[in-house]
Protein backbone atom coordinates (compact mmCIF):
# COMPACT_ATOMS: atom_id res chain seq x y z
CA UNK A 1 0.00 0.00 0.00
CA UNK A 2 2.72 2.22 0.95
CA UNK A 3 3.86 2.01 -2.83
CA UNK A 4 0.62 2.61 -3.97
CA UNK A 5 0.48 5.58 -2.65
CA UNK A 6 4.14 7.17 -3.60
CA UNK A 7 2.95 6.09 -6.97
CA UNK A 8 -0.36 8.02 -6.73
CA UNK A 9 1.27 10.89 -5.30
CA UNK A 10 3.60 11.15 -8.28
CA UNK A 11 1.25 10.41 -10.85
CA UNK A 12 -1.32 12.80 -9.09
CA UNK A 13 1.25 15.53 -10.47
CA UNK A 14 1.79 14.29 -13.34
CA UNK A 15 -1.83 14.34 -14.16
CA UNK A 16 -1.89 17.91 -12.72
CA UNK A 17 0.65 18.79 -15.24
CA UNK A 18 -0.82 17.26 -18.27
CA UNK A 19 -4.56 16.60 -18.06
CA UNK A 20 -6.55 13.45 -18.81
CA UNK A 21 -8.40 13.94 -21.96
CA UNK A 22 -13.01 13.33 -21.92
CA UNK A 23 -11.79 9.99 -24.26
CA UNK A 24 -9.51 8.70 -21.90
CA UNK A 25 -11.95 8.96 -19.24
CA UNK A 26 -14.89 7.23 -21.26
CA UNK A 27 -12.40 4.32 -21.77
CA UNK A 28 -11.73 3.90 -17.83
CA UNK A 29 -15.75 4.28 -17.32
CA UNK A 30 -15.92 1.62 -20.09
CA UNK A 31 -13.06 -0.81 -18.50
CA UNK A 32 -15.48 -0.08 -15.29
CA UNK A 33 -18.28 -1.26 -16.55
CA UNK A 34 -16.99 -4.35 -18.52
CA UNK A 35 -14.73 -5.55 -15.79
CA UNK A 36 -16.09 -4.28 -12.81
CA UNK A 37 -13.79 -3.85 -9.19
CA UNK A 38 -11.00 -1.77 -10.76
CA UNK A 39 -11.61 1.81 -10.07
CA UNK A 40 -13.41 2.99 -6.73
CA UNK A 41 -14.43 6.73 -8.40
CA UNK A 42 -13.18 8.65 -11.50
CA UNK A 43 -9.70 10.28 -9.73
CA UNK A 44 -8.67 6.78 -9.17
CA UNK A 45 -10.10 5.91 -12.66
CA UNK A 46 -7.89 8.81 -14.19
CA UNK A 47 -4.98 8.04 -12.06
CA UNK A 48 -5.18 3.96 -13.41
CA UNK A 49 -5.23 4.85 -16.62
CA UNK A 50 -2.42 7.16 -16.82
CA UNK A 51 -0.39 4.50 -14.81
CA UNK A 52 -2.26 0.91 -16.11
CA UNK A 53 -0.51 0.19 -18.96
CA UNK A 54 3.05 0.61 -16.93
CA UNK A 55 1.98 -1.50 -14.14
CA UNK A 56 0.71 -3.80 -16.19
CA UNK A 57 3.81 -4.69 -18.29
CA UNK A 58 4.42 -6.97 -14.39
CA UNK A 59 1.01 -7.86 -13.93
CA UNK A 60 -0.85 -8.04 -17.16
CA UNK A 61 -4.20 -8.65 -18.23
CA UNK A 62 -4.78 -12.36 -18.91
CA UNK A 63 -6.28 -13.16 -22.56
CA UNK A 64 -9.34 -15.07 -22.60
CA UNK A 65 -8.59 -19.01 -24.01
CA UNK A 66 -9.22 -19.67 -27.17
CA UNK A 67 -12.15 -21.59 -27.46
CA UNK A 68 -10.80 -22.77 -30.64
CA UNK A 69 -14.47 -22.39 -32.64
CA UNK A 70 -13.37 -21.19 -35.63
CA UNK A 71 -10.33 -22.47 -38.16
CA UNK A 72 -7.48 -20.11 -38.40
CA UNK A 73 -7.70 -17.95 -41.10
CA UNK A 74 -4.15 -17.80 -43.45
CA UNK A 75 -3.33 -14.89 -45.16
CA UNK A 76 -3.93 -14.72 -48.96
CA UNK A 77 -0.44 -14.34 -50.98
CA UNK A 78 -0.70 -11.41 -53.37
CA UNK A 79 -0.89 -12.17 -56.71
CA UNK A 80 2.07 -10.45 -58.91
CA UNK A 81 0.63 -7.50 -61.06
CA UNK A 82 0.18 -8.88 -65.21
CA UNK A 83 1.62 -6.01 -67.12
CA UNK A 84 4.72 -6.31 -65.60
CA UNK A 85 5.28 -2.47 -64.66
CA UNK A 86 4.99 -3.23 -61.02
CA UNK A 87 5.28 -6.35 -59.14
CA UNK A 88 2.99 -5.66 -56.24
CA UNK A 89 -0.09 -3.51 -55.71
CA UNK A 90 -0.99 -2.55 -52.32
CA UNK A 91 -3.74 -0.29 -50.66
CA UNK A 92 -4.67 0.53 -47.73
CA UNK A 93 -8.10 0.55 -47.02
CA UNK A 94 -11.14 0.88 -44.55
CA UNK A 95 -13.68 -2.13 -44.05
CA UNK A 96 -16.31 -4.18 -41.92
CA UNK A 97 -15.04 -7.43 -40.51
CA UNK A 98 -17.10 -10.10 -38.32
CA UNK A 99 -14.58 -10.81 -36.27
CA UNK A 100 -17.86 -11.91 -34.06
CA UNK A 101 -20.35 -13.30 -35.48
CA UNK A 102 -23.48 -11.24 -34.31
CA UNK A 103 -21.95 -7.57 -35.51
CA UNK A 104 -19.52 -5.94 -38.01
CA UNK A 105 -16.55 -4.37 -36.79
CA UNK A 106 -14.83 -1.22 -38.88
CA UNK A 107 -11.28 -1.96 -39.50
CA UNK A 108 -8.62 -1.20 -42.11
CA UNK A 109 -6.94 -3.80 -44.13
CA UNK A 110 -4.19 -4.10 -46.67
CA UNK A 111 -5.88 -5.06 -50.04
CA UNK A 112 -8.70 -6.34 -47.89
CA UNK A 113 -11.38 -5.45 -44.90
CA UNK A 114 -8.47 -6.40 -41.77
CA UNK A 115 -4.83 -7.46 -42.17
CA UNK A 116 -3.25 -7.77 -45.51
CA UNK A 117 -1.96 -10.27 -47.63
CA UNK A 118 1.48 -11.94 -47.96
CA UNK A 119 4.46 -10.37 -50.37
CA UNK A 120 6.87 -13.07 -51.60
CA UNK A 121 10.54 -12.05 -52.70
CA UNK A 122 13.52 -13.78 -54.60
CA UNK A 123 16.98 -12.70 -53.31
CA UNK A 124 18.31 -11.30 -56.38
CA UNK A 125 14.89 -9.80 -58.20
CA UNK A 126 14.54 -5.61 -58.88
CA UNK A 127 11.26 -5.32 -57.91
CA UNK A 128 8.26 -2.39 -57.43
CA UNK A 129 5.75 -1.76 -55.22
CA UNK A 130 3.17 0.66 -56.02
CA UNK A 131 1.14 1.65 -52.73
CA UNK A 132 -1.88 3.29 -52.44
CA UNK A 133 -4.15 5.34 -49.95
CA UNK A 134 -7.95 4.90 -49.71
CA UNK A 135 -8.04 5.73 -46.20
CA UNK A 136 -9.65 9.26 -45.09
CA UNK A 137 -6.15 10.33 -43.45
CA UNK A 138 -2.75 10.11 -43.87
CA UNK A 139 -0.73 7.03 -44.17
CA UNK A 140 3.15 5.60 -44.90
CA UNK A 141 3.93 1.99 -45.74
CA UNK A 142 7.12 1.25 -43.57
CA UNK A 143 8.88 -2.13 -44.91
CA UNK A 144 9.70 -3.77 -41.18
CA UNK A 145 13.09 -5.71 -41.55
CA UNK A 146 13.57 -4.89 -45.26
CA UNK A 147 16.92 -2.96 -46.44
CA UNK A 148 15.75 -0.33 -48.50
CA UNK A 149 17.08 3.15 -49.62
CA UNK A 150 15.50 5.73 -47.17
CA UNK A 151 13.11 7.31 -49.40
CA UNK A 152 11.36 4.07 -49.92
CA UNK A 153 11.38 3.18 -46.28
CA UNK A 154 8.21 4.43 -45.55
CA UNK A 155 8.88 6.13 -41.82
CA UNK A 156 7.02 9.43 -41.13
CA UNK A 157 8.59 11.81 -43.54
CA UNK A 158 6.93 10.22 -46.62
CA UNK A 159 2.89 10.25 -45.74
CA UNK A 160 0.58 9.54 -48.35
CA UNK A 161 -2.48 11.57 -48.10
CA UNK A 162 -5.54 10.18 -48.98
CA UNK A 163 -5.99 9.33 -52.75
CA UNK A 164 -2.83 9.51 -53.67
CA UNK A 165 -0.37 6.69 -54.71
CA UNK A 166 3.50 6.00 -54.92
CA UNK A 167 5.79 3.56 -56.57
CA UNK A 168 9.23 2.64 -54.80
CA UNK A 169 11.67 0.30 -56.38
CA UNK A 170 14.30 -1.92 -54.98
CA UNK A 171 16.64 -5.16 -55.86
CA UNK A 172 16.28 -7.86 -53.06
CA UNK A 173 19.53 -8.39 -51.69
CA UNK A 174 18.91 -10.39 -48.31
CA UNK A 175 18.55 -14.15 -47.22
CA UNK A 176 15.23 -16.03 -46.66
CA UNK A 177 12.97 -14.43 -43.77
CA UNK A 178 9.87 -13.39 -42.79
CA UNK A 179 9.01 -9.59 -42.30
CA UNK A 180 6.72 -7.41 -42.31
CA UNK A 181 5.09 -3.91 -43.39
CA UNK A 182 2.62 -1.52 -41.34
CA UNK A 183 1.93 2.07 -41.34
CA UNK A 184 4.34 4.34 -39.91
CA UNK A 185 2.29 8.18 -39.60
CA UNK A 186 4.06 10.08 -37.44
CA UNK A 187 1.73 10.25 -34.00
CA UNK A 188 -0.69 7.86 -35.13
CA UNK A 189 1.10 4.53 -35.96
CA UNK A 190 -0.43 2.87 -32.80
CA UNK A 191 -3.72 3.42 -34.08
CA UNK A 192 -3.72 2.45 -37.69
CA UNK A 193 -1.85 -0.90 -36.76
CA UNK A 194 -4.73 -1.17 -34.01
CA UNK A 195 -7.62 -0.89 -36.79
CA UNK A 196 -5.90 -3.61 -38.51
CA UNK A 197 -2.93 -2.39 -40.75
CA UNK A 198 -0.57 -5.06 -40.98
CA UNK A 199 0.75 -7.39 -43.65
CA UNK A 200 3.93 -10.00 -43.83
CA UNK A 201 6.70 -9.93 -46.58
CA UNK A 202 8.52 -13.26 -47.16
CA UNK A 203 12.16 -13.54 -48.83
CA UNK A 204 12.74 -16.03 -50.41
CA UNK A 205 16.27 -17.89 -51.73
CA UNK A 206 17.25 -20.77 -53.29
CA UNK A 207 19.42 -21.90 -50.30
CA UNK A 208 16.62 -22.17 -48.22
CA UNK A 209 14.82 -23.94 -50.58
CA UNK A 210 17.38 -27.13 -50.91
CA UNK A 211 17.05 -27.29 -47.22
CA UNK A 212 14.65 -29.49 -47.40
CA UNK A 213 12.30 -27.58 -44.05
CA UNK A 214 8.33 -27.91 -44.17
CA UNK A 215 7.35 -25.06 -46.82
CA UNK A 216 4.02 -26.15 -48.16
CA UNK A 217 2.13 -22.43 -47.67
CA UNK A 218 -0.73 -23.08 -45.48
CA UNK A 219 -0.28 -26.54 -44.64
CA UNK A 220 2.69 -27.14 -42.59
CA UNK A 221 4.37 -23.51 -43.18
CA UNK A 222 1.63 -21.31 -41.52
CA UNK A 223 1.97 -17.47 -41.07
CA UNK A 224 1.15 -16.48 -36.73
CA UNK A 225 0.38 -12.90 -36.39
CA UNK A 226 -0.56 -12.39 -32.57
CA UNK A 227 -2.39 -9.65 -31.33
CA UNK A 228 -4.51 -8.36 -28.25
CA UNK A 229 -7.16 -6.09 -28.85
CA UNK A 230 -9.85 -4.79 -26.43
CA UNK A 231 -13.14 -3.79 -27.88
CA UNK A 232 -15.94 -1.45 -26.58
CA UNK A 233 -19.87 -2.09 -26.10
CA UNK A 234 -21.14 -2.06 -29.43
CA UNK A 235 -17.68 -4.66 -30.78
CA UNK A 236 -16.19 -1.78 -32.10
CA UNK A 237 -11.86 -0.95 -32.05
CA UNK A 238 -12.59 2.44 -30.24
CA UNK A 239 -8.75 2.99 -29.76
CA UNK A 240 -9.01 6.48 -28.49
CA UNK A 241 -11.75 5.63 -25.75
CA UNK A 242 -9.70 2.66 -25.21
CA UNK A 243 -6.32 3.22 -25.96
CA UNK A 244 -3.17 4.07 -23.07
CA UNK A 245 -0.36 5.96 -23.41
CA UNK A 246 1.77 3.07 -21.81
CA UNK A 247 1.07 0.60 -24.25
CA UNK A 248 -2.51 -0.05 -25.21
CA UNK A 249 -3.25 -3.79 -23.70
CA UNK A 250 -6.04 -5.94 -24.69
CA UNK A 251 -8.08 -9.03 -23.19
CA UNK A 252 -8.81 -10.50 -26.48
CA UNK A 253 -6.41 -12.54 -28.78
CA UNK A 254 -6.41 -12.50 -32.38
CA UNK A 255 -4.28 -14.67 -34.57
CA UNK A 256 -3.89 -13.68 -38.27
CA UNK A 257 -7.18 -11.66 -37.33
CA UNK A 258 -9.17 -15.40 -36.34
CA UNK A 259 -11.05 -14.91 -32.85
CA UNK A 260 -11.11 -18.09 -30.87
CA UNK A 261 -9.21 -19.90 -33.83
CA UNK A 262 -7.80 -23.46 -34.16
CA UNK A 263 -4.93 -24.99 -36.23
CA UNK A 264 -5.66 -28.47 -38.47
CA UNK A 265 -2.79 -30.35 -38.65
CA UNK A 266 -1.41 -33.42 -40.06
CA UNK A 267 0.69 -35.62 -38.67
CA UNK A 268 3.88 -34.04 -40.07
CA UNK A 269 6.48 -31.30 -38.91
CA UNK A 270 5.14 -27.92 -39.27
CA UNK A 271 6.31 -24.69 -39.44
CA UNK A 272 5.45 -21.81 -37.13
CA UNK A 273 5.98 -18.26 -38.63
CA UNK A 274 5.61 -16.14 -35.31
CA UNK A 275 5.09 -12.28 -35.34
CA UNK A 276 3.92 -10.21 -32.38
CA UNK A 277 1.93 -7.78 -34.19
CA UNK A 278 0.52 -6.79 -30.90
CA UNK A 279 0.62 -2.36 -29.89
CA UNK A 280 2.95 -3.86 -26.80
CA UNK A 281 1.92 -7.02 -25.12
CA UNK A 282 4.96 -9.39 -24.57
CA UNK A 283 4.12 -13.08 -25.55
CA UNK A 284 5.98 -16.22 -24.04
CA UNK A 285 5.17 -19.36 -26.36
CA UNK A 286 5.05 -22.77 -25.03
CA UNK A 287 3.07 -25.92 -25.65
CA UNK A 288 0.87 -26.55 -22.79
CA UNK A 289 2.04 -30.11 -22.74
CA UNK A 290 5.23 -28.67 -21.61
CA UNK A 291 6.72 -30.26 -24.69
CA UNK A 292 9.86 -28.94 -27.05
CA UNK A 293 10.10 -27.16 -30.20
CA UNK A 294 12.85 -26.18 -32.81
CA UNK A 295 13.20 -22.83 -33.41
CA UNK A 296 14.98 -22.11 -37.04
CA UNK A 297 14.76 -18.80 -37.69
CA UNK A 298 14.96 -15.02 -35.99
CA UNK A 299 13.46 -11.75 -37.15
CA UNK A 300 15.87 -11.43 -41.11
CA UNK A 301 16.92 -15.13 -41.43
CA UNK A 302 17.29 -18.29 -40.63
CA UNK A 303 19.93 -19.70 -37.52
CA UNK A 304 22.93 -21.20 -37.72
CA UNK A 305 22.13 -24.20 -36.18
CA UNK A 306 18.40 -25.44 -35.16
CA UNK A 307 17.34 -24.63 -31.40
CA UNK A 308 15.47 -27.17 -29.20
CA UNK A 309 13.48 -24.76 -26.54
CA UNK A 310 10.36 -25.14 -24.22
CA UNK A 311 9.32 -21.61 -24.67
CA UNK A 312 10.51 -18.68 -27.03
CA UNK A 313 9.74 -14.49 -25.69
CA UNK A 314 8.66 -12.32 -28.23
CA UNK A 315 8.08 -8.48 -27.60
CA UNK A 316 6.34 -6.09 -29.75
CA UNK A 317 7.53 -6.35 -33.68
CA UNK A 318 9.96 -9.58 -33.15
CA UNK A 319 10.03 -12.35 -35.47
CA UNK A 320 10.62 -16.05 -34.60
CA UNK A 321 10.08 -19.45 -37.03
CA UNK A 322 9.51 -22.75 -35.05
CA UNK A 323 8.70 -26.23 -35.95
CA UNK A 324 6.64 -28.22 -33.93
CA UNK A 325 6.67 -32.27 -34.18
CA UNK A 326 3.21 -33.22 -34.78
CA UNK A 327 3.79 -36.42 -35.91
CA UNK A 328 3.06 -38.82 -33.06
CA UNK A 329 0.34 -36.52 -31.37
CA UNK A 330 -2.51 -38.00 -30.98
CA UNK A 331 -5.57 -36.51 -31.74
CA UNK A 332 -7.24 -37.08 -28.08
CA UNK A 333 -4.08 -35.34 -26.61
CA UNK A 334 -5.50 -31.62 -27.07
CA UNK A 335 -2.07 -30.15 -28.00
CA UNK A 336 -2.33 -25.96 -27.71
CA UNK A 337 0.31 -23.13 -27.99
CA UNK A 338 -0.02 -21.39 -24.78
CA UNK A 339 1.64 -18.18 -23.39
CA UNK A 340 3.15 -17.84 -20.33
CA UNK A 341 0.23 -17.16 -17.94
CA UNK A 342 -1.16 -20.38 -19.34
CA UNK A 343 -3.88 -19.15 -21.36
CA UNK A 344 -4.84 -20.92 -24.39
CA UNK A 345 -3.66 -18.90 -28.12
CA UNK A 346 -4.10 -21.75 -30.49
CA UNK A 347 -5.65 -25.08 -29.88
CA UNK A 348 -4.39 -27.70 -32.43
CA UNK A 349 -6.35 -30.25 -33.73
CA UNK A 350 -5.09 -33.28 -35.71
CA UNK A 351 -6.28 -34.91 -38.52
CA UNK A 352 -6.36 -37.16 -41.03
CA UNK A 353 -2.62 -39.02 -41.94
CA UNK A 354 0.74 -39.06 -42.29
CA UNK A 355 1.69 -35.41 -43.81
CA UNK A 356 4.75 -34.52 -46.40
CA UNK A 357 8.31 -35.42 -45.65
CA UNK A 358 10.20 -32.80 -44.05
CA UNK A 359 14.01 -32.20 -42.70
CA UNK A 360 15.29 -30.31 -40.11
CA UNK A 361 19.23 -30.03 -40.95
CA UNK A 362 21.64 -29.61 -38.26
CA UNK A 363 23.43 -26.80 -40.49
CA UNK A 364 20.93 -23.83 -41.56
CA UNK A 365 23.01 -20.84 -42.13
CA UNK A 366 26.34 -18.65 -41.85
CA UNK A 367 25.80 -16.25 -40.41
CA UNK A 368 28.98 -14.85 -38.33
CA UNK A 369 30.27 -12.58 -35.24
CA UNK A 370 33.70 -11.36 -36.44
CA UNK A 371 36.42 -10.86 -34.09
CA UNK A 372 36.99 -7.56 -35.26
CA UNK A 373 33.22 -6.98 -35.01
CA UNK A 374 33.42 -8.24 -30.93
CA UNK A 375 36.00 -5.94 -30.35
CA UNK A 376 34.87 -2.81 -32.32
CA UNK A 377 34.37 0.27 -29.57
CA UNK A 378 31.34 1.59 -29.08
CA UNK A 379 30.40 4.67 -31.14
CA UNK A 380 26.59 5.08 -30.65
CA UNK A 381 24.57 5.30 -27.68
CA UNK A 382 20.89 5.05 -27.04
CA UNK A 383 19.55 5.79 -23.67
CA UNK A 384 15.58 4.48 -23.43
CA UNK A 385 13.81 5.82 -20.50
CA UNK A 386 10.34 7.08 -19.52
CA UNK A 387 6.82 6.38 -19.43
CA UNK A 388 3.23 7.28 -20.70
CA UNK A 389 4.03 10.60 -22.92
CA UNK A 390 7.26 11.50 -20.97
CA UNK A 391 9.12 8.66 -22.66
CA UNK A 392 12.69 9.82 -24.24
CA UNK A 393 15.62 8.66 -26.34
CA UNK A 394 18.36 10.19 -24.88
CA UNK A 395 16.40 12.73 -22.81
CA UNK A 396 15.07 13.89 -25.93
CA UNK A 397 11.64 13.16 -28.28
CA UNK A 398 11.72 12.58 -31.84
CA UNK A 399 11.50 15.92 -33.89
CA UNK A 400 11.47 15.62 -37.72
CA UNK A 401 13.63 18.66 -38.36
CA UNK A 402 17.14 16.96 -36.51
CA UNK A 403 19.26 14.71 -36.82
CA UNK A 404 20.38 12.43 -33.54
CA UNK A 405 23.02 10.41 -35.60
CA UNK A 406 24.98 9.79 -38.28
CA UNK A 407 26.75 6.68 -40.27
CA UNK A 408 29.13 6.19 -43.06
CA UNK A 409 27.03 3.41 -45.50
CA UNK A 410 28.57 -0.24 -45.61
CA UNK A 411 30.33 0.49 -42.30
CA UNK A 412 29.98 -1.41 -38.96
CA UNK A 413 29.41 0.20 -35.49
CA UNK A 414 28.71 -1.02 -32.68
CA UNK A 415 25.36 0.72 -30.53
CA UNK A 416 24.80 0.33 -27.12
CA UNK A 417 21.37 0.52 -26.13
CA UNK A 418 20.54 1.11 -22.69
CA UNK A 419 17.04 0.63 -21.11
CA UNK A 420 17.42 2.98 -17.92
CA UNK A 421 14.98 2.38 -14.85
CA UNK A 422 12.84 4.82 -13.43
CA UNK A 423 10.91 5.17 -10.43
CA UNK A 424 8.83 2.32 -10.46
CA UNK A 425 11.91 0.06 -11.76
CA UNK A 426 11.56 0.48 -15.61
CA UNK A 427 9.68 -1.64 -18.14
CA UNK A 428 11.10 -3.95 -21.07
CA UNK A 429 11.20 -1.76 -23.85
CA UNK A 430 11.27 -3.41 -27.89
CA UNK A 431 14.39 -1.50 -29.64
CA UNK A 432 14.09 -1.29 -33.64
CA UNK A 433 16.07 0.12 -35.97
CA UNK A 434 14.61 0.69 -39.64
CA UNK A 435 16.77 -0.63 -42.86
CA UNK A 436 19.20 -2.86 -41.54
CA UNK A 437 19.36 -6.19 -40.29
CA UNK A 438 21.84 -5.82 -37.13
CA UNK A 439 23.91 -8.75 -35.02
CA UNK A 440 23.73 -9.12 -31.20
CA UNK A 441 27.48 -8.85 -30.07
CA UNK A 442 26.49 -8.66 -26.19
CA UNK A 443 23.94 -8.55 -22.73
CA UNK A 444 25.63 -6.83 -20.61
CA UNK A 445 28.86 -7.66 -21.35
CA UNK A 446 27.82 -11.61 -21.75
CA UNK A 447 27.58 -13.57 -25.32
CA UNK A 448 23.62 -13.56 -26.37
CA UNK A 449 21.88 -16.56 -26.00
CA UNK A 450 22.44 -19.55 -28.73
CA UNK A 451 18.48 -18.59 -30.71
CA UNK A 452 19.25 -14.44 -30.73
CA UNK A 453 22.34 -14.99 -32.65
CA UNK A 454 21.16 -14.64 -36.07
CA UNK A 455 20.00 -11.52 -38.12
CA UNK A 456 18.21 -9.05 -35.78
CA UNK A 457 16.08 -5.64 -36.76
CA UNK A 458 14.23 -5.76 -33.17
CA UNK A 459 15.39 -6.37 -29.66
CA UNK A 460 13.97 -6.91 -26.20
CA UNK A 461 15.73 -4.91 -23.74
CA UNK A 462 15.31 -5.13 -19.92
CA UNK A 463 15.53 -2.52 -17.56
CA UNK A 464 18.66 -1.48 -16.61
CA UNK A 465 20.31 -3.96 -19.51
CA UNK A 466 22.62 -3.08 -22.20
CA UNK A 467 23.27 -4.51 -25.14
CA UNK A 468 26.08 -3.97 -27.82
CA UNK A 469 24.61 -4.43 -31.68
CA UNK A 470 26.92 -4.59 -34.73
CA UNK A 471 25.02 -2.29 -37.09
CA UNK A 472 25.63 -1.62 -40.91
CA UNK A 473 23.27 0.08 -43.31
CA UNK A 474 23.50 -1.17 -47.05
CA UNK A 475 21.81 1.87 -48.13
CA UNK A 476 21.86 5.86 -47.94
CA UNK A 477 18.98 7.51 -46.14
CA UNK A 478 17.37 8.54 -43.16
CA UNK A 479 16.05 5.99 -40.68
CA UNK A 480 14.18 5.82 -37.70
CA UNK A 481 15.14 4.39 -34.63
CA UNK A 482 12.81 3.78 -31.73
CA UNK A 483 10.69 1.96 -29.12
CA UNK A 484 8.45 -0.64 -30.95
CA UNK A 485 5.63 0.32 -28.33
CA UNK A 486 3.95 1.97 -30.49
CA UNK A 487 2.39 3.94 -27.71
CA UNK A 488 5.83 5.31 -27.08
CA UNK A 489 6.76 5.58 -30.53
CA UNK A 490 3.89 7.98 -31.31
CA UNK A 491 4.45 9.73 -27.94
CA UNK A 492 8.42 11.03 -29.57
CA UNK A 493 10.47 8.17 -28.32
CA UNK A 494 11.97 7.90 -31.71
CA UNK A 495 15.01 9.19 -33.13
CA UNK A 496 16.86 10.01 -36.51
CA UNK A 497 19.57 8.29 -38.25
CA UNK A 498 21.20 9.76 -41.31
CA UNK A 499 23.29 7.25 -43.98
CA UNK A 500 25.63 9.07 -45.42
Amino acid sequence: MKRRGQIFAVLMGVLMISGCSSEALQGEQFREERYGGMHQNMMKGQMNHQMQGHMDHDNVTRLEDSTGTNELLIPPLLERDENGEVTYTVTAQKGETSIFKDAKTETYGYNGDFLGPVLRLNKGEHVKIRTVNELDEETTFHWHGLEVAGHADGGPHAPLKPGESKTIELDVAQEASMLWFHPHPEGKTAEQVYKGLAGLLYIEDGQSEKLGLPNVYGKNDIPLIFQDRLFDENKQLNYEMLMNEDGTIGDMSLINGTLNPKLSVRKEKVRLRLLNGSNARNYTFKLNNGGTFTQIATDGGLLNEPITLNEISLTPSERAEIIVDFSNVDPSDQLALVNEDGSTLLPFHVVGDEGEESNIPAQLNDVTLTEEEKNLPVTKEVELFGMMEHVTINGKKFDPNRIDFTQKQGETEVWEIYNKPDMMGGMIHPFHIHGTQFKIVSRDGKAPSENERGWKDSISIKPGEKVNIAVQFKHKGVYMFHCHILEHEDNGMMGQIKVE
